[in-house]
């Protein structure tokens, strides 16, 4: 459904919402481990959203990414939209580019009601509601 950095992205930023939650700082070393990806992979991908403040990032040797207070609240279709931009929630479930209400393909209606759910579920799930279900264990970031 993703792509695969799209995947890497929004694992990477939950395992940091996690880890930042106490004001800790994480290495790319550490999230690239934690969520089982290639560690330059994890890295260019945080770069990006760090340049575009999803997530906050400090050089040196006590540095790191992070969350602040703001951050924590973005959801993961924010993250979605940045990486994938918005062909999940506005594309043709079989990728016509002439599909429209009133040149709807064969799967058109129902894809429709598919992607307003994955919308309200992406749209719903912050940031910072999954580090509780991370620590106690009720959900993973690795396969």
């Amino acid at each position: 459904m993703f792509s695969k950095t799209c995947e890497y992205a929004i694992r990477a930023m939950l395992f940091i919402a996690q880890k930042s939650k106490d004001g800790e700082r994480v290495g790319i070393k550490e999230i690239a481990k934690g969520i089982d990806s290639p560690e330059h992979f994890v890295a260019k991908i945080l770069q990006d959203l760090s340049r575009k403040n999803l997530v906050q990032s400090v050089k040196g040797p006590n540095g790191g990414f992070y969350h602040d207070k703001t951050s924590l609240k973005y959801s993961m279709a924010d993250i979605v939209r940045i990486v994938d931009g918005d062909k999940i929630f506005e594309g043709c479930g079989l990728g016509l580019r002439q599909c429209s209400e009133t040149h709807p393909c064969p799967i058109h209606h129902e894809f429709k009601k598919i992607r307003r759910d994955i919308k309200r579920v992406l749209e719903n799930a912050k940031l910072g509601t999954f580090s509780e279900e991370l620590e106690k264990q009720l959900t993973f970031l690795k396969r």
